[in-house]
């Protein structure tokens, strides 16, 4: 097993850790911290966000220095020992400061998406996306159902312990590899002295996925709780694996990708967007049958979506700028899970658990309306940058 498994695995430990609690905040602060508004859950699932778009151009920079696995393994270490200490305070506002210092050192595991890149060759990028897809995808289900499952049946600070196991996994893959010499080269030092070279093509597709991220998230926070309000007999559990549908049905997409290839009708950007539309827009209803429908709509939708937009990146970048560029689009994708997450908070506490989808719907005809304008762009020639990270 070679490097590329190891770091795909490391990124499936890290998505199932760092997702388990996701859609279940607004559970988790009511009965840990007596804590019920859901502009609380918005603003922290908010602050979580920011805090790792600041993290990770610094974590880019630092790694300059050092090489992406003898970082990762020092930044996990810090991880898992702040996910202990979450487990075992009993005062909100520690916990909001330790697990956000805790979000600091997790955002380091970002870094595994272009280190992997730059290892593969061109070719491969469409394949290689593809799978990171669904392992987080996958990941998502597994870290739902986990989190479903400790909150069900563990006392609740048990989550964040599960959260260190992951980081543990990872300290020991980081220590594996090194010890192994399965490092990439670390490029030439001529090479890390000049200013990074970026991309100009970044901006415009950054704003893009700004405004995908944004209608993608928007319906995260309160999904379980809008599911149990559809229906109050199904409990945490059971609204753990409807919430997972998108995900599972990304192991579907895959495989069509697979079998048919990425030029059909079915993965199209345009098609799917209008698709994740529709999906939106049934789940807003609030009618069982078509909730389900429309979570199996948009889970196809976000699966092609995010696979096509992950490979623009790649396309208007090259090799010796991705940590870079990939964290100016990080930064973009954070902005907008960030706005998604405040505005869903505070749209569920003045219109109720529905209308989250109706504004993630129109968030994905902007997309729409903006996609075609930047995939038509030809290639912009790129140019040197004094500013290395933002």
């Amino acid at each position: 097993m070679g490097l590329k498994f190891w770091l795909i695995a490391m990124t499936a430990v890290a998505v199932v850790a760092d997702t388990m609690l996701l859609p279940f905040y607004p559970q988790y602060f009511a009965e840990r911290f007596g804590v019920s508004n859901p502009e609380h859950v918005g603003t922290y699932t908010a602050a979580i966000c920011l805090v790792a778009m600041l993290a990770l151009p610094f974590w880019a920079r630092m790694v300059r220095h050092g090489g992406t696995l003898r970082l990762l393994l020092w930044t996990q270490i810090g991880a898992g020992l702040l996910c202990i200490a979450c487990s075992f305070t009993d005062s909100l506002w520690l916990f909001w400061v330790l697990s956000l210092a805790m979000i600091v050192f997790k955002a380091s595991y970002l870094l595994i998406y272009p280190y992997l890149m730059a290892g593969e060759d061109e070719a491969n990028h469409g394949h290689t996306i593809g799978i990171l897809s669904i392992v987080v995808h996958f990941g998502h289900i597994a870290g739902a159902v986990l989190g479903g499952f400790a909150l069900t049946h563990w006392p609740l600070e048990h989550a964040f312990l599960l959260m260190a196991v992951g980081d543990i996994v990872q300290i020991g893959v980081c220590a594996y590899l090194i010890y192994a010499g399965l490092e990439q080269p670390a490029p030439p030092a001529e090479d890390t002295a000049q200013p990074v070279t970026t991309s100009r093509g970044i901006y415009p597709l950054g704003v893009l996925m700004l405004v995908f991220y944004f209608s993608e998230y928007q319906i995260v926070p309160f999904f379980v709780q809008y599911w149990q309000q559809i229906e109050p007999e199904h409990g945490v559990q059971l609204a753990a694996w409807v919430y997972a549908i998108p995900a599972a049905v990304g192991l579907l997409a895959l495989w069509f990708n697979q079998r048919f290839g990425l030029q059909s009708l079915a993965n199209h950007a345009v098609f799917c967007l209008i698709l994740g539309m529709a999906g939106l827009l049934l789940q807003g209803s609030g009618l069982t049958g078509w909730v389900l429908f429309g979570r199996v709509l948009f889970g196809w939708a976000s699966f092609q979506l995010t696979v096509r937009l992950d490979a623009l990146i790649f396309e208007k970048s090259s090799p010796a700028a991705y940590a870079h560029d990939y964290s100016k689009i990080n930064l973009f994708q954070n902005i907008g899970v960030l706005m998604s997450y405040y505005s869903a908070g505070w749209l569920v506490s003045l219109h109720g658990l529905s209308t989250p989808f109706w504004l993630a719907a129109a968030g994905l005809l902007l997309s729409l309306l903006l996609y075609p304008l930047i995939n038509a762009a030809p290639a912009l020639p790129t140019r040197r940058t004094a500013d290395v990270l933002p």
